[in-house]
């Protein structure tokens, strides 16, 4: 009984900490915007921080992407030390 207990616990709080979240990245975004709003007012303004609050992050680098950017950045590198700058280099960067 007492594990239930915990499991409920621990499902319930990690439900309750998703919103707390999201909050802290939208109040992060509202405060870059804000930053950027500075020296524009009225509809300039609302019109910018409807822009900006709605913008979608960039997205992320194909794979194709990241093996050309890799190469390029691998120039001048050859044999074990190529593979393996090639290899931490296409890992590193999370693909689309």
């Amino acid at each position: 009984m007492k594990i239930q207990s915990l499991v409920a616990a621990v499902l319930l709080g990690g439900m309750l900490a998703s919103p707390a979240f999201a909050a802290n990245t939208q109040q992060d975004k509202m405060k870059a915007c804000n930053t950027q709003a500075t020296g524009k007012t009225g509809d300039e303004r609302k019109a910018f921080m409807k822009d900006c609050l709605s913008a979608k992050p960039a997205k992320a680098m194909t794979q194709q992407e990241k093996m050309k950017a890799c190469n390029t950045q691998a120039t001048g590198k050859k044999g074990d030390e190529r593979k393996t700058f090639m290899k931490s280099c296409l890992s590193s960067q999370p693909a689309a």
